[in-house]
Formats: structure tokens, sequence, C-alpha cells
């Protein structure tokens, strides 16, 4: 089964530091559950696009309404949910405010 790790940090949190990525990523690679991974830019320098009325609106930098963003993101292929969730748990601590461990879907729903 496939699994985004979405890390979310706080506003206030160094971009990139302290999230315990080599260890996140030396395990499920070592283990073959790693597809891909990234680390995402500060926020700042993002845009956020919406649409309002038909109308496209652009806004520069982070979501103004949000507390925490996504720093990172891990696409892993785990056999299950548990193993998914103990992988997430390596980026306990540090700056991460919390890991969202979400499946994905395949055309016809959950592979789950």
């Amino acid at each position: 089964m496939k699994f985004l790790l979405n890390v979310y940090v706080t506003a206030a949190a160094p971009p990139g530091e302290g999230l315990g990525h080599e260890r996140i990523l030396a395990t499920a690679a070592r283990s073959g559950e790693l597809i891909s991974a990234h680390a995402l830019a500060d926020p700042s320098i993002s845009a956020f696009v919406r649409v309002r009325d038909g109308a496209v609106e652009v806004s520069e930098g982070p979501y103004r309404q949000a507390l925490h963003h996504v720093a990172g993101q891990y696409l892993l292929d785990c056999e299950s949910r548990e193993r998914a969730v103990e992988l997430a748990g390596l980026m306990a601590g540090g700056h991460a405010w919390g890991v969202e461990v979400r499946p994905l879907m395949g055309t016809s729903g959950l592979e789950m």
C-alpha cells in the first residue's frame, strides 16, 4: 500500500532543519519502502492560487490562515498502515509539529 507522509512544522521553525530527514530516508531506503522524498522550500516564496466567482486569485507567500505548513513529503510503499505510522514516528521530535500518514487512492479507490 502506498502512503504519503506530510511533515508539518510551525511557521517559526527554520526551513529544513531538525526534522529527522536522515533517519527516515536511511530506514525506508534500506527496507525498499521509499519511493520518493522531498523537502519543501520556505513557504514565504510560494504562491497560493484559488478561484473566486470564476476569477483566479494569486496570493504571494504562504496561505495566511494556516498555523502550520508542510515542510516535507515522503512517498512510501509499506505492507501496512502500522508500518507507515512506525516510519512517521522517526520524524517525531525536533521541529516537526506532526506527520500526517495518508493512504493514496488508485483509480478504483483506496488500495487498502
